[in-house]
This record gives structure tokens, C-alpha cells and sequence, in this order.
């Protein structure tokens, strides 16, 4: 696309001098709506009238007048207040040919905190929506030339582990390999938490959770929690989610960032200790200065008995992250698990590792639903209060609603779930089902079945804009029509099939004589050629939805150029049977656009499968 719209750009801006603009707008370039004149359009015009004084029609005319146009332009003229510009076909239509590729490098790293489930049973399917965006936005942010690099973090001081570990204790329980660990595990904790409700058993029992706590903070306990680390990962890799690095909650205890983090803090005069009132005693931020309009500008710290709030915690976390506090270091984390970052190992913290930490990220995104926005605003505000303003512009929360259960809230407490794994397996085996009714000599069905089932349940992830909520339903989930990610995967198929199809007819590299595009041809290549665009726009706004959005958008361009007819209602795309040269150029366009799908549902970490 930029070969396309960057050599209009130019020859806009140079008209614009040419008329005495000094200080260049903003120059958009959006597709004319279908049934006006010409491909392209821009509303510069609208921009600049105040600046000019002038009617945008006028100024319109005026720019159509200067401009040296590309030579792949046909003709500029003003429609209204708007330049429009008709392309040659046979330019755009070759433009939109050539194969997706990942945009230039830019420069900072990015670190993209996402999962952090804690390490104490089974993921459940309000989990799935944060590992689906985290992964693609990593991935998107990566194809758009960041350098990424994906943290999970494994709170293995806290009270569920300790909680699971207790219950495992308590109620004497041996793995007997019945099913997979973390469910085993997870149903002690359950089991737990009922008996909790009732007021003499939890009176007899906290105290011996309590223990339990302190061996967690100790480190004495890290192997049972990595038993249950590990059989959650499997689940992260069976959806596609990699990871660089497992940050430890105890080694960040145990390294005293946190000390680190409030000594800085400490030399702000934002940070005080009040002597009376109801933080006295307590280490607080006053965050009047930096966030204007708070009822209750203060943010405690540190306790008045000496304990440290989650507040605390997080800004130093968050200082470890961009650089601002050392201390950690890593070793290879055994086993076979591939890393986010192509070529490289995935590393957890560990108390005596080999390596130094990650170099400090010149921006963050932490991947945590939308009712951690208070304290994501807090960790924002450590960074401003510790004088770095940038670091603080580039701490980015994004911030997710909740997924319900058939319209109903779920409790990992009281069991009211279903798990990732179960999720997984109901759409495979409904996958499988499908592919054994439409395609019984499928080469590799359950291959298949794993991609489309796996691929159905991240697409219903990340196609929905984050700030609203997602209520999880089977039947839409798991549906191969619509809006879906089979959907998507069947065109990438049906393509794969023409092309399978030429190549055995002998014609798939046929020349393509590209002054034979028609109409319909220009319009499959406008909507290819918005990818690289899109991409852009994703990785900007950390949305996925947007990039899912223009899939859908190109499936159906794609599924209403298979299917088009004449005004006699004869296919009018036909792609095998096109007269030569013209099949060359549609032979082209379908590879495009199955190179186009296979990439964009990369990017939201969907399989591509050749065969449905």
C-alpha cells in the first residue's frame, strides 16, 4: 500500500508548497465510496481552509491545478471539497500483488506483560481473553517492526498457590496421573473453599494456610508451584502463546527490589510520611500534582505497621521493567519451551542465575482486565512521582472487560468454570465433526480439526474491541459461519485450492498481462492493499479487533469476488477458465490474498490450514 499512497502524499505536499502552505497538515488518504468517481481521495482541502481563508472547493481546485501527479495516475480532480485520484488498473491491480512483508524496524523495545495467571489450577475461559490479546498484540507489534520481548509473570507468594499447595496437604492427596495436574490441583482448591465457608472449619484452618504462606515467601515450596507452572503451560502453548521470560514473584522478594523501588521514591517531594490524620505513620504518595481532581490524592506505600501495599509492589515491578532498578537474574527455564522471540530460549528468573536481566523497555503494555485500572493509574503515577515522566507516557495498561459464561460470572472459588483446556477440546472435537460430514478423505483431519477448533477460540478473543465485555457462548464461539476464524480459514482454503488446482493444470505461473484487469480485479486489490496500513493501526492503538475487523472485511471482498456474476448471471471471475493473461493476473491475486489471510491470521495467532 505504501507504494501506492506514498508517491501521492509526495505529490501532495508538493503542491501544497507550491501554493504557499509552510507548515504541512496531516495528509490523509481514505478510498472513494463505492460509486463515485476515482480509487483514492483526499480531504486536505477541508484542512486547510482556515489557514487559507478559502472554501474547501476552491482549495481543491487550486491543489488539482499544481499537482505533478504519479504516472501511474490517470487524473486528479476536486470533487467538492475533496482530490480525487483515478489509478491506472493495471498499476493498482500489480501493486496488490506483491506479498505482505513486515514493515522496517523502529527503535525502542517494547515489553508485553501478559497471562500472569496464578499458579494454583486450570486457566479458565476468563483467562483465554487475556493470553489471546497479549499474544497478538505481541505478535503485531513485532510484524510492525518492534523489537518485543513477552514477560509472564508467576505470583508464587501468594494465597491461592498457598491455598492449592494447604489443600493438597490437607486433605491427602496423591497424583495419580488420572488427569492433567493443574485440574487435579484445581479441585482441591475448590474443595477448600467450601469447606472455608463455614466459620469453625476456616477458624482452625487459616492459621495452617498461614504457614503454608510464609514456606511460599521463603522459597521453600518452588518446585510443587512449578509442577503446577507447567501444566498450565501446556495449555498457553496448545492456544500459541510464547513467552521470553517467567518473572518470580518470590525472587523479586528476594532480590529487595521493592527496598530499591521506595528509596527512590523516598527522595520525591511527593512522598511523605504524615504525622497525624489517618495515614499517619503510613509512607504515601500525594498525587494532587499529578492527578488533578482526586477526592483522596494519597496512595499508601507503605503501612503504618511496615507492611507494603500491592501499590508498592507494582511500581517496582514496573521500575524493573523499564530499567530504573537491577537485581534479577535468569537461567534457560528446563524443559522445551520455545520463546516468544524467534531463535531464543525462554528464561525464568531464578536466586542464582547466570544471566543478567532484560535491558530496560522504553515502553510497556500490561495486559490486565479493566478493574486493575486504579492501580495501573498508580503504577503511572510512581514513575512520574520518581521524576520520569517519559517512562511514565510509556507505561500503557490495556485494560480489558470480563468474559461470562453463558451469560453468567464466573468463580474460580466456588468452580463456576470451564476451562481452557475443556473449551479446547469441545471445539476440536465439534472441528473434527464437521470436517468428517463435509470432507471424509481429508488428508490429515485431526491436524485440521486442532487448528480450526484452537483458531475458532482465540478469533472469538481478540475480534471483539477490549472495553467490552464478552459473554462466552459455544454456539457462537464455535460456529464455521459468520464472523468467526473458520470462516476466515475456509477462504485461505478455497484459495489454496484454486492455486492447487492450476498448478496441476500446468498454469499457475502464467504471465499475467495485467492490462486486462476489470473492475472486479481493482476492487479484491483496494481492500489487499489496506493490510499493511491496518497492521499499522493495530499496532498503534494495541487492538487486534482492528486487524480480526479487516480480515472479515477481506473475506467477504475475497467471497463476493469468487462469487460474482454478469448482468446475464454467468460467474464473472472465473479464474481457471479466464482467457490467458487474465488468468495470470487472477492467479496472482489469489495468491495475494491467501499470502494475505495466512499472514494477518498469524498475527492473531491463528493456523492457516491448506485443506478444511
Amino acid at each position: 500500500m505504501q507504494e501506492v499512497l506514498a508517491p501521492l502524499k509526495s505529490a501532495l505536499a508538493q503542491a501544497l508548497h507550491s501554493l504557499g502552505v509552510s507548515e504541512l497538515p496531516e495528509i490523509v488518504l481514505q478510498e472513494t465510496p463505492p460509486g463515485k468517481e476515482g480509487d483514492y481521495g483526499s480531504p486536505v482541502a477541508f484542512t486547510l481552509a482556515r489557514t487559507l481563508r478559502k472554501a474547501p472547493p476552491q482549495i481543491a481546485l487550486e491543489i488539482a491545478q499544481k499537482l505533478e501527479p504519479p504516472p501511474f495516475v490517470r487524473r486528479a480532480f476536486a470533487v467538492g471539497g475533496y482530490l480525487n485520484f483515478e489509478l491506472d488498473p493495471a498499476f493498482l491491480v500489480q501493486a496488490a500483488t506483491q506479498p505482505p512483508r513486515p514493515l522496517p524496524p523502529q527503535p525502542g523495545k517494547v515489553l508485553i506483560e501478559h497471562t500472569a495467571v496464578n499458579p494454583n489450577k486450570e486457566l479458565h475461559v476468563g483467562h483465554l481473553r487475556n493470553v489471546c490479546l497479549g499474544d497478538a498484540v505481541a505478535r503485531i507489534l513485532r510484524y510492525a517492526g518492534r523489537q518485543v520481548e513477552v514477560l509472564n509473570y508467576i505470583d508464587d507468594t501468594g494465597r491461592q498457590a498457598a491455598d492449592s499447595l494447604f489443600a493438597l496437604q490437607h486433605y491427602g492427596l496423591v497424583y495419580d496421573g488420572s488427569k492433567k495436574y493443574d485440574h487435579w490441583v484445581g479441585e482441591a482448591y475448590v474443595r477448600l473453599h467450601r469447606d472455608l465457608e463455614d466459620e469453625a472449619k476456616k477458624a482452625q484452618l487459616e492459621p495452617q494456610i498461614a504457614l503454608v504462606l510464609h514456606r511460599l515467601e521463603a522459597g521453600e515450596l518452588r518446585a510443587e508451584v512449578d509442577k503446577i507452572l507447567r501444566a498450565q503451560l501446556e495449555t498457553m502453548l496448545r492456544l500459541g502463546a510464547r513467552y521470553d521470560l517467567l518473572v518470580w514473584e518470590s525472587d523479586i522478594v528476594r532480590e529487595g527490589l521493592l527496598h530499591k523501588a521506595l528509596a527512590i521514591l523516598e527522595r520525591s517531594p511527593h512522598v511523605l510520611r504524615p504525622s497525624e490524620g489517618k495515614y499517619a505513620g503510613a509512607l504515601v504518595i500525594d498525587a494532587s500534582a499529578i492527578i488533578p481532581g482526586l477526592e483522596d490524592p494519597y496512595f499508601v506505600l507503605v503501612r503504618s505497621n511496615g507492611a507494603s501495599t500491592y501499590y508498592a509492589k507494582d511500581i517496582a515491578f514496573q521500575m524493573w521493567k523499564m530499567g530504573l532498578l537491577q537485581g534479577l537474574k535468569f537461567d534457560p527455564y528446563p524443559g522445551d519451551y520455545p520463546a516468544f522471540t524467534p531463535g531464543r530460549l525462554m528464561y525464568t528468573s531464578t536466586p542464582s542465575g547466570h544471566l543478567q536481566e532484560h535491558t530496560g523497555a522504553s515502553e510497556t503494555i500490561n495486559v490486565i482486565d479493566a478493574r486493575q485500572s486504579h492501580p495501573q493509574m498508580i503504577v503511572r503515577a510512581g514513575l512520574e512521582v520518581a521524576g520520569r515522566h517519559d517512562l511514565a507516557e510509556g507505561a500503557y495498561h490495556l485494560a480489558y472487560e470480563t468474559v461470562l459464561l453463558e451469560g453468567k460470572q464466573m468463580s474460580g472459588r466456588k468452580g463456576i468454570t470451564v476451562s481452557v483446556d475443556e473449551v479446547l477440546d469441545e471445539a476440536v472435537q465439534r472441528a473434527r465433526a464437521i470436517i468428517a460430514e463435509k470432507n471424509p478423505l481429508h488428508p490429515d483431519p485431526q491436524t485440521a480439526a486442532e487448528q480450526i477448533g484452537v483458531g475458532a477460540v482465540r478469533f472469538a478473543m481478540v475480534k471483539t474491541e477490549p472495553k467490552k465485555q464478552i459473554d462466552f457462548r459455544y454456539d457462537q464461539a464455535l460456529s464455521f459461519e459468520g464472523d468467526t476464524g473458520p470462516y476466515l480459514q475456509y477462504a485461505h482454503a478455497r484459495a489454496g485450492s484454486i492455486l492447487r488446482k492450476a498448478e496441476e493444470q500446468g498454469v499457475l505461473g502464467e504471465a499475467p498481462d495485467y492490462t486486462q484487469a476489470t473492475s472486479y480485479e481493482v476492487g479484491l486489490a483496494k481492500a489487499l492493499l489496506r493490510f499493511p496500513a491496518v497492521v499499522q493501526e493495530a499496532a498503534a492503538s494495541k487492538a487486534p479487533h482492528v486487524l480480526a475487523q479487516y480480515l472479515l472485511d477481506l473475506g467477504a471482498a475475497w467471497n463476493g469476488y469468487y462469487n460474482a456474476k454478469t448482468a446475464e448471471g454467468k460467474p464473472a471471475t472465473a479464474v481457471l477458465s479466464a482467457p490467458v493473461g487474465l488468468r495470470g493476473v487472477r492467479l496472482e491475486l489469489v495468491k495475494s490474498l491467501k499470502q494475505t489471510l495466512n499472514q494477518g491470521l498469524t498475527l492473531l495467532g491463528l493456523n492457516a490450514p491448506e485443506v478444511m
